[in-house]
């Protein structure tokens, strides 16, 4: 016999003041369109279908939207002082050595010059190698693939942190 209870954690998201719920919500993902459209589709009977909802909302974001959701993503290989969430996701790159992140500080530069925003990519378990191969292989990709990629990357991404925040008691 299965359990049709919500999981405690997304009972909680599900219980949260709106003010609040947006507020986790925006530590997910900065879009505050994104925010918006599944703060109104709460509540959510099972994390299943918070992530469906991330996937529509992801998919559904405008140029202003990807725009806004990428300015809250650090550079790979600079997570924000003070951000546990960034140093976690990029975790492989804490034991690169100097060349490596020397390396991933120019292709990150030549990646923001040539798409106009921070390279994103779901670091969660990758290594420092297989970020630096990926920033050197879509630096050659044209801007309308590039731009289908980064909103796969963030879906990802959202679908990691919406999970830590709703799958844990």
């Amino acid at each position: 016999m299965t359990s049709t209870a919500t999981p405690p954690g997304l009972a909680r998201f599900n219980a949260l003041e709106e003010h609040a719920a947006r507020t986790a919500l925006l530590e997910v993902c900065a879009s505050t369109a994104w925010a918006g459209r599944l703060l109104a589709a709460r509540p959510y009977a099972d994390p299943d279908a918070l992530y469906a909802e991330n996937d529509a909302a992801t998919a559904g974001l405008t140029e202003a939207g990807l725009a806004e959701a990428m300015a809250g993503h650090p550079p790979i290989g600079r997570p924000r002082p003070g951000d546990p969430t960034s140093a976690r996701e990029q975790r492989g790159m804490a034991g690169a050595d100097d060349g490596l992140r020397a390396e991933m500080l120019e292709l990150n530069l030549a990646y923001q010059e040539r798409f106009g925003h921070v390279f994103l990519i779901c670091a969660t378990g990758r290594t420092a190698e297989e970020m630096r191969d990926a920033v050197r292989e879509r630096l050659g990709n044209p801007p309308e693939k590039e731009r289908e990629i980064v909103r796969t990357e963030l879906g990802k991404i959202n679908r990691i942190r919406l999970a830590r925040l709703v799958e844990e008691d």
